[in-house]
């Protein structure tokens, strides 16, 4: 199911940019990506954003993201070899001209980037998914809230019989 700027709103889109978290494999080394990773997955996401408007199409998970979450994967547990090529690719775009030639990797085969595209369009789901559920929480909250302060400021009728 693709969810895109009609479903949630072009707002949303660009606050969850900002503002969704990052998503890695599960295994605790989230907290390991390098703070300049973070940094460019933030921008990236306002930049996918803008591109995708202009052109019409879907909002995918960016190129930084994938590396994340390929960078928690592979801390996990070995990877294959073509989610390997995949990493060092974005990876390859992310670090630019810090990459080691010997291991970097400048094109996919037609596999691959069908994985890499399956791969973003996953990640970016889950990044709606738990914005939505937030969202949800968060009127949930608000709703149970509003209900303890009605019960709270209900006047008490006063009885006849002391």
């Amino acid at each position: 199911m693709k969810t895109g700027r009609k479903d949630i709103g072009w707002i949303d889109d660009i606050v969850g940019a900002l503002f969704d978290p990052i998503i890695v494999m599960s295994g605790g080394w989230g907290d390991d990506l390098p703070e300049w990773l973070r940094t460019r997955v933030t921008l990236e996401r306002l930049a996918e954003n803008i591109v995708a408007t202009r052109e019409g199409r879907e909002i995918t998970a960016t190129d930084a993201e994938a590396a994340c979450y390929l960078f928690t994967a592979s801390l996990t547990a070995p990877i294959g070899s073509d989610w390997t090529e995949i990493y060092l690719y974005v990876a390859g775009n992310e670090m630019k001209d810090k990459m080691p030639e010997d291991i970097k990797v400048e094109t996919l085969t037609e596999y691959q980037w069908r994985k890499l595209k399956q791969l973003k369009d996953w990640i970016y789901e889950k990044r709606v998914k738990h914005r939505k559920e937030k969202a949800r929480g968060e009127r949930r909250q608000a709703k149970e809230k509003a209900k303890t302060e009605e019960l709270e400021t209900m006047p008490v009728q006063r009885s006849f019989f002391f």
